[in-house]
């Protein structure tokens, strides 16, 4: 598992419990960026998880792919901790476990 970018230890995400291989790369705030690694085929995104809020950003250039349950004043706050972290979470993507490694 890809260890946290900053910010306090990642807890084990629900998907891990249900055997998928998602590291959670960056925890800020309330909100979980998780690198899904069978995805292999799209250009590098992240899921920004919340509750049972979800978005997905493209990282370069960062723009919202698609979200639910989040309000817009979240989403935008969102786009601005993408932005801040955007090398490393393109770095992060880049490492990610790929299906043929697994």
């Amino acid at each position: 598992m890809t260890p946290p970018l900053r910010g306090r230890p990642a807890a084990p995400p629900l998907e891990a419990e249900r055997g998928l291989n998602v590291p959670v790369v960056l925890r800020f705030g309330p909100y979980r960026f998780v690198i899904y690694s069978d995805e292999p085929a799209e250009p590098a995104h992240v899921h920004v998880k919340r509750d049972r809020a979800e978005a997905k950003f493209w990282l370069s250039p960062v723009r919202l792919s698609h979200a639910t349950r989040f309000r817009a004043a979240e989403l935008r706050r969102i786009v601005r901790i993408i932005e801040a972290h955007q090398d490393p979470l393109i770095n992060a993507w880049n490492r990610r476990p790929r299906p043929d490694d697994c």
